[in-house]
């Protein structure tokens, strides 16, 4: 049985502090890894609290090891300073748009990379989270925003649920991950808090994750846009110099016909369509190696070159794709065979001077 984050959190909000309330929903676990059978995170209390934490520890591990999988267990208990903590970052939540100047640059940023879709369940999130991996591991400065606001993925797929911090209450200080620096409208919710707004305030958050947040010098910032032609699609077209757009596709045919509307739409904004990925290309049976095409085949390379457009490869449907991005650490942060499939892709793209 392969274990999962989401069964190592069920597991852990069974143990629960001397006040009651449980360790996950208190927001005490940090670090959590999986590696096969070895289970590891860190429980950090306020320095006050460590001396009655001791037991909550001791359940918490043995919650992890009563769990079929599990191999061994590591439970750090830390305590974090008690100076005072900086005011949260002054993101309010369904803000705005700010006056800006058409085409604003992203302080310190080269390159804006558009990963974009024409529906959802294509896989572009992941696409994009393994992609900013690959170029981070061939020395690219990446930084990777989660802007798919209705459904950010990506702090799960990084492995981060940590609320990222703010000195003066008006910068953002992003996290980091495997490499790559990170932000996403999802380290400033709960996981399954949703988020219920106008095209206005879509707009607004996505201008003040781009202008507020402590990029820092980056080589190519990767952008996940959500799914379909909306807001934050021309939001991002009109006022960022975007370097182009990778459109990200299954090979079926309702998925090809949406991915040509995405394309469509950065072409009426004048903004470089790169090319395109065909993802969930095959499927290799585990147990026979048979070779299947659940969703077709060669589509979006079809597509590509009747648009005259390149063809950046195509990523099979493997589960260990899958099970990576749900542990939080991307496949290609791996020495799995599939990570040399974002590699490639991230060597013509850095060759292209695309990244």
């Amino acid at each position: 049985m392969s274990l999962s984050r989401e069964d190592i959190l069920n597991a852990l909000k069974t143990v629960r502090q001397p006040d009651g309330q449980d360790i996950v929903s208190a927001d005490l676990i940090r670090a959590l890894k999986i590696e096969g059978g070895s289970v590891q995170f860190i429980l950090e209390v306020a320095p006050k609290d460590g001396p009655a934490m001791a037991p909550v520890r001791a359940a918490a591990e043995a919650a992890i090891k009563a769990l079929d999988g599990v191999s061994s267990v590591s439970v750090m208990l830390t305590a974090h300073s008690d100076a005072p903590k900086p005011p949260p970052p002054n993101l309010k939540l369904g803000g705005h748009p700010k006056p800006a100047a058409d085409k604003a640059p992203v302080a310190g940023v080269d390159r804006i990379l558009a990963i974009a879709s024409g529906k959802g369940g294509v896989g572009k999130s992941t696409v994009s989270s393994n992609l900013a991996v690959a170029l981070a591991k061939q020395g690219r400065r990446v930084g990777l925003l989660d802007a798919d606001i209705y459904g950010p993925s990506q702090p799960r797929m990084m492995g981060m649920s940590k609320r990222p911090a703010s000195p003066d209450g008006k910068t953002i200080i992003p996290l980091h991950a495997h490499g790559v620096t990170f932000m996403s409208i999802g380290l400033m919710l709960k996981e399954d808090e949703a988020v219920v707004w106008r095209g206005p305030m879509l707009m607004g958050a996505l201008q003040q994750m781009l202008g507020q947040v402590e990029w820092g010098e980056l080589d190519v910032l990767i952008v996940d846009l959500p799914p379909g032609t909306g807001d934050v699609q021309l939001t991002l077209a009109q006022k960022s110099h975007v370097t182009g757009a990778i459109v990200v596709s299954t090979p079926q045919d309702v998925a090809l016909l949406d991915a040509r509307k995405a394309i469509n739409m950065f072409e009426k904004t004048k903004t470089p369509v790169l090319g395109m990925i065909e993802n969930m290309s095959s499927y290799h049976c585990p147990n026979c190696g048979h070779e299947a095409h659940i969703f077709g085949h060669g589509g979006a390379k079809a597509d590509a070159e009747r648009l005259g457009l390149p063809f950046f490869g195509e990523i099979p449907l493997e589960l260990d794709i899958r099970l990576s991005g749900d542990g939080g650490t991307p496949i290609a942060a791996t020495d799995h065979p599939i990570a040399d499939v974002y590699a490639s892709i991230a060597t013509r793209l850095i060759k292209g001077g695309m990244a």
